[in-house]
This record gives C-alpha cells, structure tokens and sequence, in this order.
C-alpha cells in the first residue's frame, strides 16, 4: 500500500523530483531506498520483539527452577528419622512437626499481602531467607551444634512451610504477568517441577555425602536461596506486556507443547536415576544431566521460532482449550451466564427452546435441569438437591460454606490428596519399620506426584475429541488411593510398597494440580483466591488427625512388639507398625471416593451444558 502512494504522489508533483535527486539519495529510485529502510525498521522491531519474547521465556524457565527446588517438603522423611533421634520425641511430637510444616499453607495469605507493598523480587528474597532461617536452624540443632527446645523447632518448621507457599505465589504471579493469553498452560507447567525436588535433593546429597541425612536439611536452606539469586536478572528484566498476536499465541502453544514433552523426559530421568543411591562420582554425573534438562527449555523458543513449519505441519491439528490449572475462559462464561439468566425469565413462556434454537444451541441442552429425576431414593434427594445451575457462578465465603458441592469437594480433598501428603511424611517411619531405605521410597513419591501433575493438563489437550467433566477426572483420580492402601495393607513386600506409593503419588499429584480449576469453575474464577485458600485448610487438618493416628498407632505397636530403645526414643520395627494405619486410611479413602462420586453426580449437568453452549456458541 505505501509503495503505490510514494509513486503516485511522485507522478503527481514531477517538479519536486530535482529537489529529490539533490537532497543526497544516491540511489536512482528513491522508492528502493525506502523499501530498504522499512526492511531495516522491521528487522529492527524483529529483534526488539523477539529480544522481548527470549526474555520472557528465560522467566519460565526462572520459574521452573524456582517450583523444583522449593519443593522442600517432600523430603522431610529423608531426614525425620534423625530428627527425631536427636530431639528424642515419640513418634506422635514428631507427627507435629510435619503438621506444623503444612500448616504453613494456613498462611499463604500473607504473600499476597506483601506483594502489596513490596516488588515482586524482594517477596522471593523473602521467601528464601524464611526458608533459609527454618531450615538452617533444623540443620544446626540436628548436628547439634546448637540446642534448642521442641515449641522452637515448631515454629522453625512452620516459618519453613510458609517459605513454600510463599516462593509458588511469586511463581504463580511471574506466570500471570508474562504469559496473560497462556498463563493457564504456563501454571500448570511450572507447578508440576514442585514433584521432582525430593528426587534432586536426592541426587545433590548423594553427589556430596550420601551417608548423611542431615545434609537434605543444609541443602533445602542453602539451594532456594542460590536458585532465587539465579532467577533475580530474568525477573528484573521483564518484557512488555504487548499482547501477542494469533499467531504469537499459537506459537507460544507450540512451544508449551515441547517444554511438557520435555517435562516427562525430565520426569522419567530422575525417577530412574534419583530414586537410588550411588557413589560420589556417579551421582554427580547424574546431577549434571538433571541439571542439564532444567537448563535445556531455555532452547526450546529458539527452536521453535527458527523451524515455524512445526507449527503449520501439526499444531494445526492439535486444539489448545486451556491447561489442568483453570479451564474455565471468561468470555466463555459470560457467554454462559448470560444465556442461563434469560431461561427463568423465558422459561415461563415457553420460549426458551425458540431462544436456544436460534442461537445454534439444541433443545436437548434443556434437559439437564431434570435428570436429577433419574435418582430416586436416598442418592436422588443427594444429587438433586440445590444442584449447581452453571459454572463459574461467583460464591462469597458465606455462600460458598452453605454450599453441598463445596462441603463433598472438601471430603474428597481431604480424604485424597492430604492423605496422601500424610503418607508421604510418613515415609521415613515406614520404610524404617520393614527395613528399607527411605531415599528409594521419597523419590519414587515425588516423581509420580511430578507425573500426576503433568497429567492433569491432559483432559483439556484431549478436549476436543473427548470431553469429560472435571468432577469426573477428580473421581478417577482418586481411584488409585484406596487400591494403594489395600495393596500396601495386604502385602509387605518391596514390590507391594514401591506400587502403592507409586499410586499414592500419582493421584495426589493430580489432585494438587486440578484443585484450583475445580474451586474457579464450581465457585467461580474471580473468587478462586479466597476460596481456594479455605479450601486447603484441610491439608493442615489432615496432616494432624492422620498423621496422630498413624502416630498412635506406631507407638502403641513399639511398646508393646518388637522395637529397638534408642536414648529415649523408641524405634518401631515389623508389619504392625503400618498395618492397620493402611487399613484406617484405606477406608478414609474410600470415604473420599464416594464423595467425589457424589460430587460428579451433582455437577455432570452443569459441565455438560456449559460445554455445550461453549462450542455451538463459539465454534
């Protein structure tokens, strides 16, 4: 278009060409000289934009690094056996410790209210020196260097869990600045490295001294505080916040599809070199290819930007809905809403059906506000009644504790994920009691929990060719728990224990990483904070009540079988010390299962009919 006016502006005013010949152009077309400057100009913006862009990709990776060495509570049983000989407590003192570490959670709060007022890289170093402070006190008192009495080594752990929740809203925040059209994919990525700490404490401990447990505790106060240090530049650096354009957000699509495929590359390395001890020099081979695949996405941008075709050859046939951290799309549901709010006023007239006809939707969408009727007795009452209309109904606080639907998500939260993080602090009591190494069973854990995570994204990449309420995907989830409990409770063979950890891992995994999708589409996307944070307050509920049974339990088996006195500990050893912990909490599980049962049951309609005005609506 510029080109055609220059000529004819030139044809029209021929008697201002001398005065453009003299004006220095040496060229004898001036229009060639000015196609030659607009190339230079957009190769310029070229490089402005993509200097922008690599900043915000080395951010992610920032991020990554950041969620995988933070997860410092999943190897709190490498080292809780020592811990727990050094102070000399029982089994239920050590039990509040760990629940003392969860009930950080409780104060998550207080991340968002000190972003308020301070920047975002002062909240990390915030975060890092809480942890730094918790930890390296726990590191001091267990070499015992220093001494110091239980309620104080309370409070240490509860500042280092709090140091936690801290360092994921800073990740969760730098995700929602720099990727505002993929913030969904870019989430439920870097939330999922959380799973692979205790496999790279692992490798780092081994790498150094691999006969001293208390080194887990010196590495989780020093390793946040370094990796913080490494993320500050990338976070000080910070591009623009210009919206990209379609074809910028299929190609960042493209490129969160690598960094997932490299996430289960990643996944698959440490679970099969992490999750066994080796000597020095082997272990710091292994901790430098880790390193490595931590190091390795900052290519993948590059990489995908230089070969486009990838993204013409297949992304094309490839649908990205959103990721398993919120599925629910603002547009979508106003889009929901406002058809769902004429229906009371146009139901009465009987000219809802007409409505929904002329705007592409069927009829038949209608008939989920009566297939409650399907359920008679007992299971009807429970499922029809108050059942949720449509999705991403905002609830206050109040609205939302007089809700059923909140109160059976809260019973199949606290009866799955939490009881499963309780299992894993318990691992290094369980491993003890039979003769195993804890190290195997910690890592085997925290890798599955990394799969699991990943996994929850996988409804939503599917989502075009298979749909399924997100309800629905909590209820299969949570199937593997109470067949772990079973297994583990029926057999004490390694093989037996190596599974069943394997699957609690899996399915809390999962569940950590789909909660917070759940809470925004059921109670609504912009009250997810508040509602979400009430939601949680059962994992330090249940990190109490589960981890005093299972204490309780213990003791009473290592006073009365066979055991081993240690100072003034007392050491559980045999099958009894776990067997009818499993059992308790196989039935709590299955507790669980139920309500999530219910749950789907409830909210199936809801899904399905919001589904469906999403796709004849908008496709």
């Amino acid at each position: 278009m510029r080109p055609r006016r220059d000529s004819s502006s030139s044809s029209s005013d021929k008697r201002n060409k001398p005065i453009s010949i003299s004006s220095g152009d040496s060229k004898p077309e001036p229009s060639s000289s000015q196609k030659a400057l607009r190339r230079s100009i957009y190769r310029q913006a070229i490089l402005v934009f993509m200097a922008g862009q690599s900043r915000k990709w080395m951010i992610l990776v920032a991020t990554i690094w950041i969620q995988a060495f933070t997860g410092t509570n999943f190897d709190f049983s490498s080292y809780s056996s020592v811990l727990k000989s050094v102070l000399g407590i029982s089994q239920v003192q050590l039990n509040y410790l760990a629940t003392a570490s969860d009930l950080g959670k409780v104060f998550g709060w207080s991340s968002g209210l000190a972003l308020m007022y301070f920047p975002l890289w002062v909240v990390l170093f915030m975060a890092a020196f809480m942890g730094f402070i918790g930890y390296g006190f726990q590191w001091l008192v267990i070499r015992q260097i220093i001494a110091l009495p239980y309620f104080v080594m309370f409070l240490l752990c509860l500042l280092a869990g709090c140091s936690i929740c801290w360092f994921n809203t800073v990740c969760f925040v730098l995700c929602i600045r720099n990727f505002p059209a993929n913030q969904p994919l870019a989430i439920s990525l870097t939330v999922s490295f959380n799973g692979v700490s205790a496999a790279l404490y692992n490798l780092a401990a081994d790498a150094i001294d691999s006969s001293s447990t208390s080194l887990f505790l010196i590495l989780n106060a020093v390793i946040p505080l370094l990796t913080s240090v490494a993320a500050l530049i990338p976070i000080l650096r910070q591009p623009s916040l210009d919206p990209l354009p379609p074809d910028g957000v299929r190609r960042d699509s493209v490129i969160f599809l690598f960094l997932n495929i490299l996430a289960v590359l990643t996944g698959i390395y440490l679970l099969l070199f992490g999750s066994s001890s080796f000597d020095t020099a082997t272990a710091r081979v292994f901790l430098g290819g880790a390193i490595f695949l931590l190091i390795f996405p900052l290519c993948i941008p590059g990489i995908v930007y230089a070969r486009d075709w990838f993204g013409r050859a297949i992304h094309s046939n490839i649908r990205f809905e959103g990721s398993g951290f919120i599925l629910v799309d603002v547009d979508d549901l106003e889009l929901h809403k406002e058809l769902l709010s004429r229906e009371p006023s146009i139901h009465a007239n009987g000219s809802l059906s007409h409505l929904l006809l002329t705007n592409g939707s069927s009829a038949s969408s209608l008939s989920f506000r009566n297939k409650s009727a399907e359920y008679t007795g007992c299971c009807g009452t429970i499922v029809g009644k108050d059942q949720l209309v449509m999705l991403g109904e905002e609830h206050s606080t109040r609205l939302l504790v007089r809700r059923l639907d909140f109160w059976l998500y809260y019973i199949a939260y606290f009866c799955g994920g939490t009881i499963g993080l309780v299992y894993s602090n318990n691992l290094g009591q369980i491993a003890q009691s039979i003769g195993q190494s804890s190290t195997t069973l910690v890592t085997l854990y925290s890798s599955f929990s990394f799969f699991g995570r990943l996994l929850s994204a996988v409804p939503d990449y599917i989502r075009a060719k298979f749909y399924f309420a997100r309800t629905g995907w909590l209820t299969i989830a949570l199937l593997p728990t109470p067949i772990a409990f079973i297994l583990l409770a029926a057999s004490s063979s390694t093989m037996a224990l190596h599974v069943g950890t394997a699957l609690i891992g899996l399915s809390s995994g999962f569940i950590f990483a789909a909660a917070v999708s759940i809470t925004s589409e059921l109670f609504g996307p912009n009250s997810v904070g508040v509602n979400h944070n009430i939601l949680i307050t059962n994992i330090p509920l249940g990190s109490l009540i589960y981890g005093f049974l299972a204490a309780i339990v213990y003791d009473a088996n290592a006073s009365t079988g066979l055991n081993i006195l240690t100072t003034d500990m007392v050491v559980c050893m045999g099958r009894n010390c776990y067997f009818s912990t499993f059992v308790w909490w196989a039935c709590i599980s299955v507790l669980g299962l139920a309500s999530s049962v219910l749950l789907f049951l409830r909210t199936r309609h809801a899904y399905d009919h919001f589904e469906h005005n999403r796709t004849t609506q908008l496709y």
